[in-house]
């Protein structure tokens, strides 16, 4: 676990071992808890090859180990493969992160001979008509496939379910079908409300009996199945009473670029819209990481308010999630809410009172999907 400090003596030795390049917000599927930004469409700048592969390069510099290539939909980039190939060459270890409607058959062996040595795919479902209606297209039998492909080459796999209440009871029947397909890795993804499911959290929010069942279910698997296959169950923050260490830390081990070069310090940051966060194609990669105010605005422990400032959990939480806490409370220097001690804890606590009183409705017609030019 890292340590907050003042510096950058964090988790890796100041050093963003984890490299996250979103190619591309493009994806045909409309994913109601997408992470991209709700105004996706208005990031079109997408990064060239040469800029990506630049910008890998700065990466394994600064230290860089694992790097994950997502999206959007990542295997609409055709220069995914020679992508991967320049990655394998500078020694990363790759991981794709996909919904596999962009491959094929014969792309999964393309990208095997690249060197990608893992895969991560996501599955909405157990069946294809729950999965239509929670991605907007019938691509159930796909990714069966793929995910069979993907098997035959030999690669690691993660299968990943993001969980809502609309799939959250079928968590037997999805580790099922994990043993079945031969995964390694299975992730029970509880949804993190930000974005898209942020507007659809009403809708996508589970009930704690249903999460009781669901745990319940992964703990017996994990009885009956051992090390065939490995089961991580990500609990949504809002049922627990203190915060996850969000990323190890603002700044501490993670570093991710959006499809036109924006730095990030995760996925979700652009929605804190009182940091200007810098640009690949302006700065070096290294003045991003270790200089730019953007990077140092969350770092160490010199920013906390109470009760995070004397509280004996700052150097293992770090206060929690700062896009969760400027989202619920209007300010990202605050406690995340999630905590007890978070004086607005009751944010959390109306939100859960919402989902255990809400009233199933129709399917999707409850659903915002995510769609082009939302404003």
């Amino acid at each position: 676990m890292p340590k907050a400090g003042s510096g950058l003596s964090l988790d890796g030795l100041g050093m963003p071992l984890w490299l996250v390049v979103e190619l591309t917000y493009k994806c045909p599927l409309k994913c109601p808890w997408c992470s991209n930004p709700v105004d996706f469409d208005r990031y079109r700048n997408e990064l060239s090859t040469e800029e990506w592969k630049d910008l890998l390069r700065e990466g394994r510099r600064l230290g860089s180990l694992q790097l994950g290539f997502t999206g959007g939909e990542p295997t609409l980039r055709k220069d995914l493969e020679e992508l991967v190939d320049e990655a394998n060459r500078l020694g990363y270890y790759t991981n794709l992160i996909t919904s596999g409607v962009g491959l094929s058959p014969q792309r999964v062996r393309d990208l095997k001979r690249a060197g990608l040595k893992q895969v991560q795919l996501s599955l909405q479902s157990c069946d294809s008509e729950l999965s239509e209606m929670l991605v907007g297209l019938d691509v159930f039998a796909h990714k069966i496939e793929i995910a069979r492909t993907i098997k035959a080459e030999g690669f690691p796999m993660v299968m990943n379910v993001p969980v809502s209440r609309y799939n959250i009871d079928q968590t037997e029947a999805l580790i099922d079908l994990a043993a079945d397909l031969g995964v390694e890795y299975l992730e029970f993804a509880n949804l993190q409300y930000y974005n898209w499911a942020l507007i659809n959290r009403a809708d996508l929010l589970p009930t704690r009996e249903q999460l009781k069942r669901s745990e319940a279910a992964v703990a017996a698997a994990r009885e009956r199945l051992g090390k065939r296959l490995t089961i991580y169950f990500v609990v949504p923050d809002y049922f627990d009473d203190r915060p996850k260490a969000c990323m190890n830390g603002w700044g501490a081990i993670h570093l991710t670029i959006a499809p036109d070069g924006t730095a990030l310090p995760c996925q979700e940051a652009r929605l804190i819209k009182d940091i200007e966060f810098p640009n690949v194609r302006q700065h070096g990669l290294d003045w991003i990481w270790r200089e730019s105010p953007a990077f140092r605005r969350f770092r160490g422990d010199d920013w906390m308010k109470e009760p995070c400032r004397s509280c004996d959990d700052r150097e293992k939480d770090f206060g929690g999630c700062r896009c969760q806490a400027f989202l619920l409370t209007g300010d990202a220097a605050n406690t995340d809410p999630v905590c007890s001690k978070s004086p607005h804890r009751h944010l959390i606590d109306d939100i859960l009172v919402e989902a255990e009183n809400r009233q199933e409705r129709a399917g999707a017609d409850a659903l915002i999907m995510r769609a082009r030019c939302r404003s």
